[in-house]
């Protein structure tokens, strides 16, 4: 409690301040009451100490030491019950005192200094029992309320009531994910401050406080919220001064009932994505047998068999196949998450699934694409900027060439699929690559896989031993060589590499494959290899 409010008790009754009258205001932890001359090694944070000064009667520098030692320790104040043995408060103690900021008090004769103690901690005892009787009912209140249904939002609405101050709940990036910000801007400026290098306390004894400085001065205090994954921030708008014990131990039991209801959220999403990624895993694999089964099951996840989609794959730059599964899943996990979030404020709805390594968003048109183009690539762009500042990775995408009814999806996955494969050869990175028609993949799409397959087979044997070294840059080499007509200098520009690497790749190339790169037939076989490597599924089964 507040030193100001301790000394309005009885028992205070004709006590003087005497140095120090603008640090009232400080926090009083305990009191404690000193007997021996050594209580230095003793002295705690927050305490305020009482004596009769019977040590330093004869020995004025030694208090001074002492209240030196005080202010060092950030101790709360020090009573001396100057009329048993000091006569008065030495002017040099009060000087020293006052000019470290250090509460310094005359305490009168009586009460004893037992009985200053013993009422003191009394009342700082029944302020904190009730205290924690109040953070109890409060967390009685806020758990009954999200039993009953009524969800984070009311939460929030309660707790801004109890605070009088608007509350809201953040992600781990800052995005709001409960609740508005009251000014608009702000969740930009919380965005360029985090992409800043800001971060913010993530114990749950911790919060913080901070004023937004560019352009309109705006506090907000941050209260992590934890579960089992990246924490969450309860925001206040305001500033709450670590000092209204009442009010932190109310928030901090918000947050407490939020994170047990983010847990419970996040495992039935969690359980939602399963089932239809296990939908879409079936939907592109053909084991849907009819156009009416596709459009029963695709109606259970918000897709309808009457509606055009637009459909989008991205996929991690270079993604490192060397990572364990399961943090694999978790960074992808987390990734979803973030964009699902990010996906919310579209004006149109987007449906986000991931098969294998990849995004796949489907967007539906009821429109001319046209008319809606420019939007979607921009969304996509800042889908791309979010993964980048947030995860240290790039995003490409490939996207289909047109929308096509419901039924056709599969065949829209596989056109976005062979952008982003052709985009990537290129050797580009973080793009967006529109699927372009092509006459030669048209005419084999019309050619059994499995004569496709055999045909890639027996072209790129010499590639099938993916232990061999360089084996993907000696393939984008060979790809780009081909794409650029073989033209050295175009594939070294390309590359951003030298022309002699080239060279030496492509010799890599012919040692491999045991053919020679000059010969056109050889160059068109291969040229026809890379054609059918993009339609082949991923794993090599399909059906003929």
């Amino acid at each position: 409690m507040k030193l100001n409010d301790l000394l309005k008790l009885p028992v205070f009754d004709g006590t003087a301040i005497v140095a120090g009258g603008k640090s009232l205001n400080r926090e009083v932890h305990t009191v404690n009451m000193m007997d021996a001359p050594d209580i230095i090694p003793y002295l705690k944070k927050n305490e305020l100490l009482i004596t009769t000064a019977f040590h330093f009667k004869d020995d004025v520098p030694a208090l001074l030491h002492l209240i030196r030692e005080m202010s060092r320790q950030e101790c709360a104040a020090l009573g001396i019950k100057s009329k048993r043995f000091l006569g008065s408060i030495p002017e040099s103690a009060a000087a020293s005192a006052e000019e470290l900021g250090l509460p310094l008090l005359e305490l009168p004769v009586e009460p004893s200094l037992g009985d200053i103690v013993n009422k003191s901690l009394s009342h700082i005892l029944d302020v904190r029992t009730t205290e924690l009787h109040n953070a109890m009912q409060t967390h009685r209140q806020f758990t009954q309320q999200i039993l009953s249904g009524q969800g984070i939002p009311k939460l929030l609405d309660q707790l801004s009531s109890l605070l009088r101050l608007p509350v809201l709940l953040l992600g781990p990036y800052l995005q709001p994910v409960a609740g508005r910000f009251t000014r608009a801007a702000t969740a930009g400026r919380l965005e360029a401050l985090l992409a800043g290098g800001s971060r913010f306390p993530t114990q749950p004894s911790l919060f913080s406080a901070f004023s937004l400085t560019d352009g309109d001065r705006e506090t907000l205090t941050l209260f992590p919220v934890h579960t089992h994954r990246q924490p969450h921030y309860l925001c206040i708008e305001g500033l709450l001064p670590s000092a209204e014990r009442s009010s932190i131990l109310t928030v901090e039991q918000a947050t407490n009932v939020i994170a047990f209801e983010l847990m419970k959220e996040n495992a039935l999403k969690q359980n939602r994505r399963r089932i239809q990624n296990e939908f879409f895993a079936n939907f592109i694999g053909g084991a849907f047998s009819s156009a009416d089964e596709i459009a029963s099951r695709g109606r259970e996840f918000g897709l309808t068999g009457d509606q055009r989609y637009v459909c989008a794959v991205g996929r991690l730059d270079g993604a490192d196949k060397t990572t364990s599964f399961m943090q694999y899943k978790a960074e992808q996990d987390r990734i979803v998450e973030h964009l699902e979030a990010e996906l919310e404020p579209f004006p149109r709805p987007v449906h986000l699934f991931t098969q294998d390594r990849a995004y796949v968003l489907l967007m539906p048109l009821a429109e001319e694409w046209k008319t809606v183009e420019a939007s979607f690539l921009a969304l996509l762009e800042h889908l791309q900027n979010k993964v980048s500042a947030h995860y240290a990775s790039e995003l490409s995408f490939g996207l289909s060439s047109y929308a096509q009814p419901l039924v056709h999806i599969p065949v829209s996955y596989k056109e976005a699929n062979e952008a982003l494969y052709f985009g990537g050869m290129a050797g580009k990175t973080r793009f967006i690559e529109l699927y372009q028609p092509k006459e030669v993949p048209e005419v084999l799409r019309m050619i059994p896989y499995d004569h496709l397959r055999k045909f890639y087979a027996d072209t790129m044997q010499g590639f099938t031993d993916e232990t061999i070294k360089d084996h993907p840059t000696l393939l984008q080499t060979l790809s780009v060589y081909l794409e650029t007509h073989c033209q050295l200098a175009e594939t070294a520009k390309r590359l951003y590499i030298h022309r002699n690497t080239v060279i030496y790749r492509l010799e890599k190339c012919e040692e491999i494959i045991g053919r020679s790169l000059k010969d056109p037939e050889e160059t068109l076989r291969l040229r026809m290899a890379f054609r059918i490597k993009a339609l082949l599924p991923e794993g090599g089964t399909a059906e003929a």
